[in-house]
Order: C-alpha cells, then sequence, then structure tokens
C-alpha cells in the first residue's frame, strides 16, 4: 500500500513542473497554433495528460521531453481534427497516377505555422516510410511524385513499361498509406 507522503509528493511534484514548464511549453505551442484558445486548449490538454501520466506507477524519465512531445502530438491532432481530405479518401489511381500525388496528403505550406509543422512532421514519417520499401517501388515513387517524371519519361528512359511502372508506385503507396495512417488516425 502506498503511504498518503507520496501522493501528497506527487501533486507538489506535478504542481511544481506544472509552474516550471507552462511558459515555456505556452510559447511552443504558440508558436506553431495561430488560434489562441486553440493554444490554450492543447496546454490544458497537455497538463491533464501529464497529470495522469504522473501519477501512474512507472515514472516519466525526462519529464521536459515528455511535455513537448505530448505537445507536438496534440498539435498535430488538432491539425488533423481540420483536415478536410483523409489519407484513406484518396481513390486508387488513375492512369497517370494523379490521385496518388503527394502534394495531396501533405498540409498547404500557406497554411500557417501549424500547418507548416505538421507538414514537417509528416515529411519526416514518409522519408522513414520511403526508406523502408523495395528500391523499384521508392524509385518510382520518388521519380513521380518529388522529382515530377511521368510514367511515360520513365518507360522511355529505363525501358519498364508504363503498366509495371504505375504497379510498383500503386504498391509504394498502398504500403505508405498504411504505414503513415496512423499519423492521420485519431487517437
Amino acid at each position: 500500500m502506498t503511504p498518503p507522503y507520496n501522493t501528497a509528493k506527487k501533486d507538489d511534484d506535478i504542481t511544481a513542473t506544472v509552474l516550471r514548464e507552462r511558459s515555456k511549453l505556452g510559447n511552443f505551442i504558440r508558436r506553431r497554433v495561430a488560434d489562441q484558445t486553440d493554444a490554450d486548449d492543447i496546454l490544458q490538454d497537455v497538463f491533464y495528460e501529464f497529470t495522469q501520466a504522473y501519477r501512474l506507477p512507472e515514472p516519466i524519465e525526462q519529464v521536459s521531453a515528455w511535455l513537448f512531445r505530448v505537445a507536438r502530438n496534440r498539435i498535430i491532432d488538432r491539425f488533423r481534427k481540420k483536415k478536410e481530405v483523409a489519407l484513406d479518401d484518396l481513390a486508387s489511381a488513375d492512369e497517370d497516377g494523379d490521385d496518388y500525388r503527394l502534394d495531396l496528403m501533405l498540409p498547404s505550406l500557406d497554411a500557417g505555422p501549424e500547418a507548416a509543422y505538421t507538414r514537417s512532421m509528416l515529411l519526416e514519417e514518409l522519408q522513414l516510410a520511403l526508406d523502408e520499401l523495395p528500391p523499384n517501388q521508392r524509385d518510382v515513387f520518388i521519380a513521380h511524385e518529388l522529382d515530377g517524371i511521368s510514367f511515360k519519361e520513365m518507360a522511355e528512359q529505363t525501358g519498364v513499361s508504363i503498366n509495371t511502372l504505375l504497379a510498383r508506385k500503386r504498391y509504394a503507396v498502398l504500403y505508405l498509406r498504411q504505414r503513415l495512417q496512423a499519423m492521420y488516425d485519431d487517437e
């Protein structure tokens, strides 16, 4: 049985952490979230989650880093809730693969700091996921999505048929969609 002292000490530790981290964490969130009400809600959510987690038997190592990681995740969650097109809503690729364009899956650079932050997080995860693809799928995806090379041009350069290139890109997109879906799912 846990003595009452531990509960009181945990409450004091929580209060001290909130007082110590509130300003830095609030500034971190406000730089990434334009709407003040949303920023305040995120800050409140982070401290609520911290309070709940701190009372669990497992200690939180590096509390400050933990708080900032949770804040980053809440910012991404908030952006996702406002996102109009979910990853699942992207249909199968047509002949030129336009439905799988990367720019349709990423937040616009013009949508403010929150979107820019989310975009950078998604691109970071995308790079990790791309590294996991078989080379032929990765090459087609990068050539089409990032380099803007058409399937016709790729077919002429490589001697691989357009249908094979389309299939490789489709497999790449299906894998990336599955791998990155967690970034879009609500928790």
